[in-house]
């Protein structure tokens, strides 16, 4: 995969297609392959990109020296966006979705639209009075960092994949992704001090509104169901589309479901054919 270099800062990312550029941010937990089905979908008439967060893959691990914050991941997500011309698609799934929202404020008017799939923007249960919702993912995250804290990584990944799937989904995952996601945990620790010390109003989101997508699932945890309840009444002009099942980690398990919704919404908006 090309790797490009920003301020000592290596991401790697993977790319297919012609047209207009879409970025797609991944969840914590996945990296860019969980983008694969929807790159090749959109690769006929877009130009999609998908990387890999701090700690992923080949991109830089995050160094712990402070605290991370979203405006470092969104960094990312805009040093690519640099090398582009024209409009710019943002997709961002569950933390990715948090990401996308900051990295669309910064994007301003070269953000084509914003296609936001149950996004992790926890604060904003806080700030709506949803404060069962927040005690529940709050209560979450003291588990996986104290967990963290003392590297019992087995149970940290339980924990995690447990709440945002099904009770047993630990049990059941092979020991190859297993692997996978035990290497992985350090890099989400840092992403919970990301997402939970964001502060950013709903409101930032509303010249951007018209352009947005949200997706959610009728069978997902409750704070993003709680979430995706508060985005769609505080931005009237936001599409919300519902989905009856496949729970948080529906891009994955239902992209079947999923993708249609994302590529009506990037055709919707896409304002040139792609180049020949």
């Amino acid at each position: 995969m090309p790797i490009l270099e920003r301020d000592g800062v290596r991401i790697d990312y993977r790319e297919a297609g012609q047209g207009e550029a879409v970025i797609l941010i991944h969840s914590s937990a996945f990296g860019l392959g969980q983008w694969r089905k929807l790159m090749d979908a959109i690769a006929p008439r877009f130009r999609a990109i998908a990387y890999n967060l701090y700690g992923y893959g080949e991109t830089t691990a995050w160094p712990g020296s402070r605290l991370q914050t979203m405006r470092d991941q969104a960094a990312l997500t805009l040093a690519l966006a640099d090398r582009l011309k024209g409009p710019v698609h943002l997709v961002g799934h569950s933390g990715g979705g948090s990401i996308a929202m900051k990295a669309a404020l910064a994007l301003g008017p070269r953000l084509a639209s914003l296609a936001l799939l149950e996004p992790s923007a926890f604060h904003l249960l806080q700030q709506h009075g949803r404060l069962a919702a927040y005690a529940e993912v709050c209560a979450l995250w003291d588990d996986v960092k104290r967990f963290g804290a003392v590297s019992d990584w087995e149970r940290m990944a339980e924990r995690f994949a447990d709440y945002w799937n099904a009770p047993g989904t630990w049990a059941a995952t092979l020991p190859e992704r297993r692997q996978a996601l035990l290497r992985i945990l350090p890099s989400v620790l840092h992403e919970v001090d990301a997402l939970l010390a964001d502060t950013d109003a709903i409101s930032t989101l509303a010249p951007f509104a018209a352009r947005t997508l949200l997706v959610s699932a009728d069978d997902t945890a409750r704070p993003s169901r709680e979430i995706a309840e508060v985005m769609a009444a505080q931005l009237p002009g936001l599409t919300w589309r519902r989905i009856s099942q496949g729970g948080h980690m529906a891009p994955l398990t239902r992209s079947d479901l999923v993708n249609p919704l994302v590529i009506a919404h990037l055709e919707r908006f896409r304002a040139q054919a792609p180049e020949q």
